[in-house]
């Protein structure tokens, strides 16, 4: 059985697939930050990154300012979720947070 990140997406040991290679090359600057933060600030966990996003938009406590972009970074997130779904992966195996 594989091993699980914190949202229950499977973490993968082995070489890089050249699709996963290419999707992660293709990432933009915003997707790479949420895919850092997701580790950072939720544990991994994109349903809780979603959660306080969606507290955000209603006014509700939340954890992380993300400023005017919540929509749009909310989609950003499903993107990746899926992608990590489809590729039974984490991509935060495949990204090193940029220096500070």
């Amino acid at each position: 059985m594989a091993e699980k990140d914190t949202d229950g997406s499977p973490l993968h040991s082995g070489e890089a697939l050249p699709d996963v290679e290419r999707f992660v090359e293709g990432l933009t600057q915003e997707e790479r930050m949420l895919v850092i933060l997701k580790q950072e600030l939720y544990d991994g966990s994109w349903d809780a990154m979603l959660t306080d996003l969606r507290s955000r938009l209603e006014g509700k406590p939340y954890i992380f300012k993300l400023a005017h972009r919540i929509q749009d970074d909310m989609k950003r997130i499903e993107k990746l979720q899926a992608f990590e779904q489809q590729h039974d992966i984490s991509l935060n195996q495949y990204l090193t947070p940029t220096p500070k």
